[in-house]
């Protein structure tokens, strides 16, 4: 579902907007909690239960192991699911104009879910398998979630509604410019480290902060300058983040592009089209790109290829073209 925004922003950003409709009518029908809210990642098919399992008697790309199907994080808290859904909403009736009543009832659990579980730790954007934190790009997420829902009560008519949603981001907002900020006013991974982590790259983009905030500026430049390898972003520095799991990771590719992104927003030009234009000159021979990059070598490492990679790159180009076309 994390997937869901950008997957609607790339859709709409370049003339897709039969194709977006029928994902939103997609997650319109999806099977829900008892609660109300939906879970972080289903099947194609809708399918609930995506319970990990290795199949041992195949392996992956020159021979690695082990291939899994499922995905052990499909039961997760990831706090920042109920933003991606409300702001691919609200992205979809930006552009169309109305909102689907068939996505009210949807609207108004997910805000309801945000609020429940915004100052609660969770797994993270990154679904790290260590002890639950309060990782600042989640409650970002949920503070999307609010504020978004209460954006689309006020096009539904529902003010009182709208003003109890916009009190309730408010909060969040000053929860985490009080408790996410390190001395050197610069967002931090979450709330007990000072850690870097590229998802805070995430701040102007949702728009929380305009780009000409300095803790804005100072968290773009910081991670562009300190949580790079050959100047390939990082999700973050592994052995500063308790993730469950061992050994070294390449750089992300998202987090590259987001940075390319991030530094437009912050007036950056120069950098974002040089960074960009990198990237670009990375993509495979079919001009695609896996989740990971080893910056030294060049070479693409798991999941290729990779649809949050191409989704991100999306939004970097189009950010390049404009600041060019100004």
């Amino acid at each position: 579902m994390r997937d869901a925004t950008f997957t609607l922003w790339g859709l709409h950003a370049l003339g897709f907007d039969w194709e977006a409709d029928d994902f939103m009518q997609f997650v319109a029908d999806l099977e829900r909690n008892p609660d109300g809210a939906l879970q972080i990642m289903y099947g194609i098919g809708g399918e609930r239960d995506l319970t990990e399992t290795t199949l041992d008697h195949l392996s992956g790309y020159d021979g690695a192991v082990p291939v899994r199907i499922g995905n052990g994080a499909y039961d997760q808290r990831q706090n920042d699911v109920f933003g991606s859904v409300l702001d691919s909403i609200y992205l979809h009736t930006k552009m169309g104009g109305h909102i689907p009543q068939r996505l009210w009832s949807v609207i108004e659990d997910q805000v309801k879910g945000a609020i429940a579980v915004w100052d609660k730790p969770d797994q993270g954007i990154w679904e790290a398998r260590g002890e639950p934190k309060h990782y600042v790009s989640s409650k970002l997420q949920c503070w999307v979630a609010v504020d978004r829902g209460a954006r689309l009560a006020e096009r539904e008519g529902e003010r009182q509604l709208a003003e109890e949603w916009q009190a309730v981001a408010d909060k969040i907002s000053a929860d985490i410019l009080e408790k996410g900020v390190s001395e050197r006013g610069v967002f931090r991974q979450h709330y007990e480290t000072d850690a870097l982590d590229a998802s805070t790259l995430l701040i102007p983009i949702n728009r929380f902060l305009p780009p000409e905030d300095e803790r804005v500026r100072a968290t773009v430049l910081a991670i562009a300058d300190e949580l790079t390898e050959d100047g390939f972003v990082l999700r973050y520095r592994t052995e500063e983040t308790d993730d469950g799991l061992k050994g070294e990771e390449g750089t992300f590719l998202i987090c590259s592009f987001w940075l390319v992104s991030a530094l437009s927003e912050i007036g950056e030009h120069a950098r974002a089209a040089a960074l960009c234009e990198r990237l670009l000159q990375h993509a495979s021979p079919l001009g695609l790109y896996a989740e990971e990059l080893e910056a030294k070598s060049g070479r693409h490492l798991g999941n290729y290829p990779q649809a949050f990679t191409h989704l991100a790159l999306i939004n970097a180009v189009l950010h390049v073209i404009a600041d060019e076309e100004r």
